[in-house]
């Protein structure tokens, strides 16, 4: 055995990349991947993939450049930003309360269980006749596919969570006298929260997927809306530079709703990190040795003398 993995057992931590290091690996993935698009594009590499009508990433830096000093282009930006707000906090109020009560109440799961299951696996983006045809307006049309598409997520996340929750906490709170809201509202929400927030987060993405999809199809602005004009008059590189949009927007906003639910469920118990100190210990401090354990058998005392 090495003498770094004699320490590491020594003290109980496992070594591992510095979060400086890490960050590195972090940056130079993308540019990597950048250098190696640019190599590919540069050279017309037409091997099993053709790269020779790909814009190389000098070009599309150039286009969005260019984009970002107009007006339209933040004008799409708001427009597909006030499309994925309103439907996904339209969909996290809808799918907190409807996954809450069908985990809750067997009335609820025999209503509303039939429905969520058949009409769960249909694609939002499918809906768009759908929202032609009740709503009025193309605007209302857009946000109703995406509420649709970040609904079933955080509706599922929390029926699960709500019933993976242990009916010793509800139990207690009745027994000191606590009310059905009071468990429902200091009990079930809190103990859901970090089910209910991973679904937020997979929801989110659902819905960025389908805003653009409906802007594509029946939208008059917004990026995804932008994009495809692009593609139709064979403006490639205005293209990809509504694909990086879409991508930062995504990841910007996931990364949002996430440090949100890490803020929400900051009283839960987190585990270690890796190589870090346990809780109550310095670093490079080996942890104390557990106490000898006594043997099974004990030993008889000697008998005291009887006092005259």
């Amino acid at each position: 055995m090495s003498a770094g993995r004699t320490a590491s057992a020594r003290t109980g931590r496992r070594t591992g990349p510095s979060p400086a290091a890490r960050r590195l690996v972090r940056i130079a993935s993308p540019l990597a991947a950048l250098g190696l698009w640019q190599v590919l594009t540069s050279l017309d590499v037409n091997l099993w993939l053709r790269f020779e009508q790909f814009p190389t990433v000098v070009e599309v830096a150039s286009a969005f450049a260019d984009r970002v000093g107009t007006g339209a282009y933040w004008q799409d930006l708001g427009h597909s930003l006030r499309r994925i707000t309103v439907g996904f906090l339209l969909a996290a109020v809808l799918g907190v309360t409807a996954g809450t009560a069908v985990a809750r109440s067997r009335w609820a799961a025999d209503v509303l269980g039939p429905l969520v299951e058949a009409v769960r696996p249909v694609p939002a983006i499918a809906l768009v006749p759908v929202a032609i045809l009740l709503l009025p307006t193309n605007e209302q049309g857009i946000v109703f596919i995406t509420c649709a598409a970040a609904l079933f997520p955080v509706l599922v996340s929390t029926r699960h969570a709500v019933r993976a929750l242990s009916p010793v906490w509800e139990e207690a709170v009745l027994t000191l006298g606590g009310s059905r809201a009071r468990v429902l509202f200091s009990v079930v929400l809190p103990g859901a929260l970090p089910g209910i927030f991973g679904g937020l987060s997979v929801g989110i993405g659902v819905s960025w997927i389908c805003v653009i999809s409906a802007e594509m199809i029946s939208g008059e602005y917004g990026v995804g809306y932008r994009t495809w004009q692009d593609y139709t008059v064979v403006d490639y590189p205005g293209v990809f530079v509504g694909m990086a949009t879409i991508g930062a927007l995504g990841w910007l906003t996931s990364t949002a709703v996430e440090t949100l639910g890490r803020r929400v469920t900051a009283w839960l118990p987190r585990p270690a990190e890796r190589g870090a100190p346990g809780p109550g210990r310095t670093a490079g401090v080996p942890a104390p040795a557990a106490p000898a354990r006594t043997p099974s058998r004990s030993v008889p005392l000697p008998e005291k003398e009887p006092v005259p």
